[in-house]
């Protein structure tokens, strides 16, 4: 005996998609208001999901419990897989030593201060993104340019902004992986569409900052550079996600990029060397290369081969042979339990819930065989040593993991309980205009949330269900949801706060904030302005459907 989704609970599909939308009122009010940590605001939503599931929507107890589990399991492998072997391979490189070589290396390029952000904030800074994510670029980078001397309120605000270009594609593809699974879409393809948006961002970003820290006129000494800059990851953010993989965006973007402007910048030299207005002309931001050419390899070599074990583990040939050790499990009580209704499907249909471990395909396994090949190259850190950092990084990643546990968990049950679609449904009232919108509910779900990861996790379904309501492309708003999304986390108080921490301004976060918000405002509006354009005089821009 099944199931059956209802739709409309209070009579009023307005009224219905409110009442829907409670347990995430009480996680964006817990967590934008309040300032509650993560994962007491997602054990929060949660429950109040579960009650709204069960009373409002009259699903049975069990089979909403059974789905927050299921989307639990899903939280903690693949993904969180892939964040804790992630940020162990960073770890064992900044506890080596190594870390401070490849610090060293991107530093002693250039003394000009917006080279220096543009290499660090942006081009490094991606990197870090593509490999770690959930606000390990911000701490990273902004506390480098503090160490070479930057004025702390800007170290924040521009890693802020420079963090925006690869946030789509942070830590290994996370956020699309989420939602491909949430939406029920293909990943690549998904990929494929963010991969035609976000370098229009990304081929601008960099002179966004340098405008930011030294006005229109004092860029313009630059461009040559900043062209060069932007053009290397926007080209090699489009290629990669239309054709490589959606987990390296990121990491190969950011090593064309750093490639590219350090050949660049052995040929040209800007015509004055710029810094801030308050800063004397010490010298202190300069810094020569304290290494050799064989120790920075070295150093940047378990990223190196970070970046060859994703690629092996999306290329074709190699992915299927993977693919094959996958264990499919339907999963007990919940598969097949629940069926879809009409208007949603055109026929009461199954909703089937197959939980796949990939325990050898799973990106985070290539990143652990990546990591576990670096204590070849780094020097004095041998399998103990690499043991116990593993143990420290999940014991500090305790509460992060246990997050995107409950929040995946509260995505399924809103899945399953049919409350995504009730939203969905309400969401066609806007009809035609949703294109314009789709991108916006992104942005307000990172800027809340703070990651989108958990914003795709959350409205990825809703805007699946909106877009194939109104006959607008679903893949093109899922796409647009995680494209809006970045432009929300320079201005989430997680992000905020993350940056104010490394830079020594903890307690000025407003300041922060009133500095990144006009630029994230801005951003927004070009991305929801671009989806509209692809949705209705564009589309010919967008890959053919799969």
């Amino acid at each position: 005996m099944t199931w059956v989704q209802g739709y409309d609970p209070m009579g009023n599909i307005i009224l219905s998609a409110i009442v829907a939308g409670i347990p995430l009122y009480i996680l964006l009010f817990l967590l934008g208001v309040k300032k509650t940590p993560g994962h007491f605001a997602a054990a929060a939503a949660v429950v109040s999901a579960l009650v709204v599931a069960v009373a409002a929507w009259g699903m049975p107890a069990g089979l909403a419990i059974n789905s927050v589990v299921c989307g639990a399991a899903f939280g903690l492998f693949p993904i969180v897989w892939i964040v804790v072997t992630a940020i162990w391979v960073y770890n064992m490189t900044v506890e080596s030593g190594e870390f401070e070589i490849i610090k060293n290396s991107l530093a002693s390029i250039t003394e000009d201060r917006r080279l220096q952000a543009l290499f660090v904030a942006f081009a490094f800074g991606s990197f870090i993104e593509g490999t770690a994510g959930f606000g390990t670029p911000v701490a990273i980078t902004a506390a480098m340019l503090v160490g070479l001397g930057f004025n702390p309120v800007y170290a924040a605000g521009i890693c802020l902004i420079a963090n925006t270009a690869p946030v789509a594609f942070g830590g290994i593809g996370i956020p699309v992986i989420v939602a491909a699974q949430v939406s029920g879409l293909d990943i690549m393809h998904i990929s494929q569409i963010i991969g035609r948006q976000l370098p229009f961002l990304s081929i601008i970003v960099p002179l966004w900052v340098a405008v930011t820290m030294s006005g229109w006129k004092r860029s313009m000494e630059v461009l040559p550079a900043l062209l060069v800059g932007g053009g290397c990851f926007a080209v090699t953010q489009w290629y990669t996600a239309n054709y490589v993989s959606p987990y390296l965006p990121d990491i190969t973007s950011a090593v064309v990029t750093i490639v590219g402007l350090g050949l660049f910048l052995r040929f040209w030299k800007p015509s004055n060397i710029w810094r801030f207005p308050d800063e004397k002309d010490t010298g202190a931001g300069k810094e020569e290369l304290r290494y050799t050419s064989g120790e920075v390899i070295r150093a940047w070599m378990p990223y190196i081969l970070l970046a060859i074990m994703v690629f092996l583990w999306g290329w074709g040939p190699v992915k299927s042979v993977l693919g094959a050790t996958n264990i499919n499990i339907p999963w007990p009580g919940l598969h097949n339990a629940i069926s879809k209704a009409v208007p949603i499907v055109a026929k009461t249909t199954p909703y089937g819930a197959v939980y796949t471990f990939g325990w050898l395909s799973a990106g985070g396994t290539a990143i652990l065989l990546s990591g576990i090949l670096s204590l070849f190259v780094i020097p004095n850190y041998g399998v103990g040593r690499a043991i116990a950092c593993f143990g420290r990084t999940i014991r500090i990643l305790m509460f992060p993991i246990v997050t995107i546990a409950m929040i995946l968990g509260l995505a399924y049950l809103m899945n399953y309980s049919g409350m995504s679609a009730t939203m969905g449904l309400a969401f066609t009232k806007t009809g035609a205009l949703f294109p314009l919108f789709a991108p916006i509910l992104g942005w307000l779900g990172v800027f809340l949330t703070g990651s989108d990861t958990s914003s795709n996790a959350l409205f990825s379904s809703l805007q699946r269900t909106t877009a194939e309501q109104i006959g607008a492309d679903p893949y093109l708003m899922v796409a647009a949801n995680s494209s809006g999304g970045v432009c929300g986390k320079m201005l989430s108080p997680q992000s905020i706060s993350v940056a104010t921490a490394a830079t020594g301004l903890v307690g000025q976060e407003g300041t922060i904030f009133r500095f990144t918000l006009p630029h994230s405002i801005a951003m927004i509006i070009i991305v929801a302005l671009m989806t509209y354009s692809q949705a209705y005089f564009l589309h010919w821009m967008l890959p053919p459907l799969p």
